[in-house]
């Protein structure tokens, strides 16, 4: 049998590898064996630590940098990016970050000297508008070298630690160090620095109307692999409502003919689940006849094959603008589309 490859549903795909005789049903043909020669097999022994760096680099991303404040032993600024960063806390308010062992060379980086010896650390954002500094700073200066002259960032003074923050960052976290966690002596070895956050300093011009940061007006940066950057505003942002507000249908629940749709995405699919109950058919039946993108898919389609088809097609079109009711409805024209 020849293989035509095509985009199938997430859930589409698990029901072919549970039952195979499932997509002699469609028009499609799908070859398991091939799609498996897609997939890279690594087992992380099998490879060197650099080369398993890059990948995990390139697989895990956008990941926040979080531009790190110290002194040194002798009072000496020291700023530095790292990209192995989060928060993991609001109660208590817990931020982390590793400066890793050098891969090259199994040397530690000064920042995580500096954590060691004075247990403090000022975590500053970093936006779009000062990414070429802080990467500036990233250079392996000598020890005692100030990274904030290098950069040309502006050092003010903290509240309640010692470590200057960075003016130019919209948001600065000063923080004590409750515990530094080494996870290898091995070059690639992450160092996990468990930050707990004393003080916030937010920029007022990043805050919405309702007082929350406004994630275009912060316009923070992320790392990928390699030396590429993503940003995180204008037409990168979009919304996913979070399903905690309701109690959707779940996946399972879709009719089998919308749920393996190969027209349809995992994405789609979700949206649909998302929903807390399917629309009734007294409101399908209202639509299609106020309709008028529907009508005119139901009196120009030549076979019902056909308009099925496109009806799949328009309520994806419907789903990208985020309106999932009348998605549903569009499917639920089609009376096979119901069981």
């Amino acid at each position: 049998m020849d293989c035509k490859y095509i985009v199938f549903s997430q859930f589409y795909l698990k029901n072919i590898y549970s039952d195979p005789a499932l997509i002699l049903q469609s028009k499609y043909y799908f070859c398991y064996e091939s799609f498996l020669t897609f997939m890279l097999h690594i087992q992380p022994k099998d490879i060197p630590v650099g080369e398993l760096h890059q990948y995990l680099l390139g697989a895990v991303g956008p990941r926040p940098i979080a531009l790190a404040s110290t002194l040194d032993q002798y009072g000496n600024p020291n700023l530095s990016p790292f990209s192995f960063f989060n928060v993991f806390s609001a109660n208590p308010p817990i931020a982390i970050f590793s400066p890793a062992r050098r891969v090259r060379n199994n040397t530690t980086k000064h920042t995580l000297e500096n954590v060691l010896d004075n247990k403090e650390v000022v975590i500053n954002v970093v936006s779009y508008d000062i990414v070429q500094q802080t990467s500036l700073s990233s250079t392996e200066y000598e020890s005692g070298v100030n990274e904030f002259i290098k950069s040309g960032l502006t050092a003010v003074e903290s509240e309640l630690v010692k470590p200057f923050r960075v003016k130019e960052s919209p948001v600065q976290m000063e923080c004590v160090v409750n515990e530094v966690i080494s996870l290898g002596q091995d070059g690639g070895a992450g160092n996990l620095v468990i930050c707990e956050i004393k003080m916030l300093h937010i920029n007022k011009n990043i805050l919405n109307d309702m007082g929350a940061i406004d994630p275009d007006k912060i316009d923070l940066v992320g790392r990928m692999g390699g030396n590429w950057y993503c940003r995180s505003s204008q037409d990168a942002l979009f919304e996913v409502e979070k399903p905690i507000r309701n109690l959707g249908i779940g996946i399972d629940n879709i009719p089998s003919r919308i749920r393996n749709s190969y027209i349809l995405t995992g994405n789609d699919l979700g949206m649909l689940g998302n929903m807390e109950s399917i629309p009734s058919i007294d409101e399908v039946e209202k639509y299609k006849e106020e309709n008028y993108t529907i009508k005119e898919i139901l009196n120009f389609s030549a076979e019902d094959e056909e308009a099925r088809e496109a009806l799949h097609y328009r309520a994806k079109e419907l789903l990208k603008k985020g309106r999932i009711s009348e998605a549903w409805k569009t499917l639920l024209i089609d009376k096979l589309n119901r069981t």
